[in-house]
């Protein structure tokens, strides 16, 4: 269980406003399916790890927009950006070789 944390907010006027609060932040599931699943996954510049293994766990996500990349040598990089709000995201991840 995560601690409880404490929001402060400027007010106008120079006041603070100050409240306990409680649980984790609001997320929204990630979920995966790929060709190549040993693709590197990563979600905002930060690695995440194997295509295989973001399937099968899915990833949780704050709301907002995020850019999702998929690369493996030999294959073109996938990329997309997404809008993360209430429903789960699923992510059809076809990645194409490079012709030699």
């Amino acid at each position: 269980m995560r601690a409880p944390r404490l929001a402060l907010t400027v007010l106008l006027a120079g006041a603070v406003s100050c409240q306990l609060v409680t649980g984790t932040p609001p997320t929204v599931s990630l979920r995966v399916q790929g060709n190549v699943a040993d693709a590197q996954v990563t979600i905002d510049d930060i690695p995440v790890g194997a295509l295989a293994f973001v399937a099968a766990r899915g990833v949780a996500l704050p709301p907002g927009r995020h850019r999702i990349t998929v690369e493996r040598t030999g294959y073109f990089p996938w990329d997309a950006l997404i809008e993360a709000s209430e429903a789960p995201v699923y992510l059809q991840i076809t990645m194409i070789p490079i012709p030699d």
